[in-house]
């Protein structure tokens, strides 16, 4: 019997502090078929050292160079080799449960899972006990292209999704919103009201999740115009 196969991205930059409780505790979670495919910027610290003695063959690590954070993690997808994939962060912690629930809905004929976190601090401190509370996230393609719901680290979706978002538009202001729009005009979204992964805020952060945005309301516009661009060329592709 062929088992379904997942592919796990995560893009790294500089992680030494976090990075390895991460990747066991992603590693827990997925069989001995899936694999961990690790997309490095160019880490200058201990990062490298620290993955290659993890001794596992399900990790694939890839040197990208990019320093640019969406392309790390397209680089990282484009690798992928799985049905389904989950993206992650190199310094949260997922928490039990996190694959097996996502995967219910996405076998269930849900084409992307979105799950909800805690946002804690670099000492693991709960800062706030829920981000769909936060953030009062909701699906709907309309309610996210307003107002993005979607973060990369919580979210995982189908082979078929990942084939019509690759490669990602340029311009876009980030690739999880990208990837929950094209997915919202595909099929279902789930959104899972179970906090299944610990998002940790500290000065090194690149996302502002959980903070107020400091784009002003021009450059907003000016992201959401390019957007409906993006995804009227995407769907002209495809039919």
């Amino acid at each position: 019997m062929i088992m379904d196969m997942i592919s796990v991205c995560l893009a790294s930059y500089n992680g030494q502090d976090f990075i390895e409780r991460q990747v066991r505790s992603i590693l827990a979670q997925i069989e001995a078929n899936d694999e961990l495919i690790i997309s490095d910027d160019g880490s200058t610290d201990r990062t490298i050292e620290i993955l290659e003695n993890i001794h596992d063959d399900r990790i694939k690590l890839l040197h990208a160079n990019s320093r640019n954070v969406i392309h790390n993690f397209q680089i990282s997808i484009q690798h992928a080799r799985g049905d389904y994939i989950f993206l992650a962060d190199q310094d949260d912690l997922w928490l039990d449960g996190k694959v097996k629930k996502s995967m219910e809905k996405l076998k269930s004929g849900y084409c992307l899972a979105l799950t909800d976190c805690k946002i804690v601090d670099e000492n693991g401190e709960v800062l706030v006990d829920s981000y769909f509370k936060l953030r009062h996230s909701r699906p709907g393609f309309l309610n996210n292209f307003i107002r993005n719901s979607f973060m990369g680290c919580c979210m995982a979706f189908t082979k078929d999704v990942k084939d019509r978002a690759l490669p990602f538009p340029a311009n876009i202001p980030m690739h999880d919103l990208w990837i929950g729009l094209v997915a919202h005009t595909m099929g279902k979204v789930s959104f899972i009201h179970e906090p299944l992964l610990l998002y940790h805020r500290h000065d090194a952060n690149i996302s502002t999740t959980g903070l107020k945005s400091q784009a002003s309301l021009k450059q907003k516009l000016r992201w959401r115009w390019q957007l409906a661009q993006a995804l009227f060329s995407s769907l002209n592709r495809f039919f």
